[in-house]
């Protein structure tokens, strides 16, 4: 019984001292949610493989998948990622990216992310999502954020709107697709009902054909439009 145990113990050290030993046979990054890819394969291997650059020359023991899943987790287009390897040695990672909502273009050029956050430019894919201009401080997103959440959950806000302004005094204004007008929303304070309100003014000047006839509309008086004429 000490024999065969002793045995045992031999063939589980000897094969895991084997297992480690063996060099990495590939790597597989898989993306999830949105096919639009602002990271791509190629630095996400990279940052896998620790920028080295023929992965089978990896042995499997140098590979630290704690620290590899923190270096990816930290890439600023990366919203999370899982890295482990498969019992045949390929080093696989789940990849969620960062989903942008609005961009930034002021004297820096940037995404806001679904959760309010910094996310950068890519050079592989630039997203559809309104513009953000004027006053904008990178530490301070929460109202231009506000508004931008609510245009993409909103159908009409996200056929429509095309930019959110800031101004210094933080008034925020909105500019729509096809239409010469300024939409003033002030603050976020009573978004809902000023969205609704722009929604009834909108449809109502559609169906007369006379949109273009005002250059500001004005929602930042309570139950009322207040509409300038050009």
């Amino acid at each position: 019984m000490f024999v065969l145990l002793g045995l045992v113990v031999f063939l589980f050290a000897f094969s895991s001292k084997k297992n480690a030993a063996r060099k990495l046979a590939d790597v597989d990054v898989q993306f999830f949610g949105d096919d639009n890819l602002f990271i791509s394969h190629q630095t996400v291997s990279k940052l896998l493989i620790q920028n080295q650059e023929d992965v089978k020359n990896v042995p499997k023991e140098t590979l630290d998948l704690r620290s590899i899943e923190s270096a990816l987790n930290s890439n600023p287009m990366i919203k999370t990622a899982q890295v482990y390897l498969t019992v045949n040695g390929v080093l696989k990672a789940d990849i969620e990216q960062k989903r942008p909502i609005a961009r930034v273009r002021t004297n820096a050029s940037y995404y806001i992310d679904e959760d309010g956050l910094y996310m950068p430019l890519s050079s592989n894919y630039s997203a559809r999502v309104p513009l953000v201009t004027g006053y904008i401080e990178k530490n301070d997103l929460k109202n231009v954020f506000t508004v931008a959440r609510k245009i993409e959950k909103d159908d009409f806000l996200k056929t429509n709107v095309i930019e959110i302004n800031q101004s210094t005094a933080g008034v925020i204004s909105l500019k729509l697709r096809q239409c010469k007008f300024i939409v003033q929303l002030g603050s976020v304070n009573f978004l809902d009902k000023k969205i609704n309100n722009l929604k009834v003014f909108y449809q109502k000047h559609l169906k007369e054909k006379t949109l273009n006839a005002y250059s500001k509309v004005n929602l930042q008086f309570d139950n009322q439009v207040v509409c300038t004429k050009t």
